[in-house]
């Protein structure tokens, strides 16, 4: 009996296994479809690229969005609650998904904060010497009503800070997430094994960098290298979000915090005090991490069930 179950297991883990990395290699791969597969001519702007590769994007978060509900819920069960349950779309919890997980982000940005805020109170010191205190002030909301107008209608925000983070954290979280759980892994292997998926979805980059850019082979091999290393933990750091929490919200508005302040920053010409701020950010983003994702405060119902929510009772 005992190995019999061992063999069912094993074979949920290859399942899972082949259609996760199907659903990475689709994700990248749908990008190129439009002038490989359906030869339809270049896109003569950066717009018409983008909002090309936003359709793309877009219908591989569908295909995977199937795919998961297929493998994991008998058809009698698509029903909108069971399927949204299942991606950790929930409406319970909203606020406490997207608090919580947001602050404890920005701990490790705090030497980020306290260099802006050094940088800020500096030019202001500067315009109180001068006298034109008002001016700058005004000029200040100006050229920030114009900076809010300029990024609304940039292509390169909505892909940095809407579809890029929705449509990557419903396939490599929402997605894959539950696939590998009631696959029998373990939630902490999934933690340090799943941003592989989310990594293999990036190398497209090299070939772009190499190919198109002709970036040399070695300094494309930095650049990527670096991504990928940042790839991998912020993907850990997700991966983690979304099983402690259950909601999608919450890697969601930390995958668009990170993408808005990119790297921390470790230093600036205030050395100490940005570093003593960044080390203070660290240990309390270490110290709050168990904490502000205890799975008590984002759901009301816990059970025994391995898979996390209850998905292996569906199937």
């Amino acid at each position: 009996m005992e190995t019999e179950v061992e063999e069912e297991v094993s074979v949920s883990k290859t399942v899972a296994m082949i259609a996760c990395t199907s659903m990475s290699f689709f994700y990248v791969a749908i990008l190129y479809s439009p002038t490989l597969i359906l030869r339809l001519p270049h896109p003569t702007s950066l717009n018409s690229f983008m909002i090309r590769r936003f359709l793309c994007a877009g219908v591989s978060s569908i295909v995977s969005i199937f795919v998961c509900a297929f493998l994991l819920l008998p058809m009698k069960k698509w029903d909108l609650s069971s399927l949204f349950g299942v991606y950790g779309i929930r409406a319970d919890h909203m606020w406490n998904a997207v608090a919580y997980p947001l602050s404890l982000t920005s701990l490790l940005y705090a030497g980020s904060f306290i260099s802006k805020f050094l940088g800020l109170r500096k030019s202001s010191k500067e315009d109180e010497v001068r006298g034109d205190s008002f001016w700058c002030m005004k000029n200040a909301i100006s050229s920030f009503l114009e900076r809010i107008t300029s990024i609304a209608s940039n292509v390169l925000t909505w892909r940095n800070y809407v579809v890029a983070p929705l449509t990557e954290e419903l396939v490599f979280r929402a997605c894959m997430i539950p696939l590998l759980l009631c696959g029998g892994f373990k939630p902490y292997s999934i933690i340090f094994f799943s941003p592989i998926f989310f990594s293999l979805a990036h190398l497209n980059h090299f070939l772009e960098l190499y190919c198109q850019q002709n970036y040399t082979f070695l300094k494309a091999s930095l650049i990527v290298g670096l991504q990928l290393s940042y790839t991998v933990v912020f993907g850990s750091y997700a991966s983690f979000l979304f099983i402690r929490t259950g909601h999608l919200i919450a890697p969601v508005v930390a995958h668009i915090f990170c993408n808005i302040m990119g790297l921390p920053t470790l230093s600036s010409r205030r050395k100490g005090l940005t570093t003593a701020a960044t080390l203070v950010g660290f240990v309390g983003f270490l110290w709050f991490l168990f904490p502000a994702t205890n799975p008590n405060l984002y759901n009301e119902r816990t059970d025994n069930c391995r898979c996390w929510h209850g998905y292996c009772g569906w199937s």
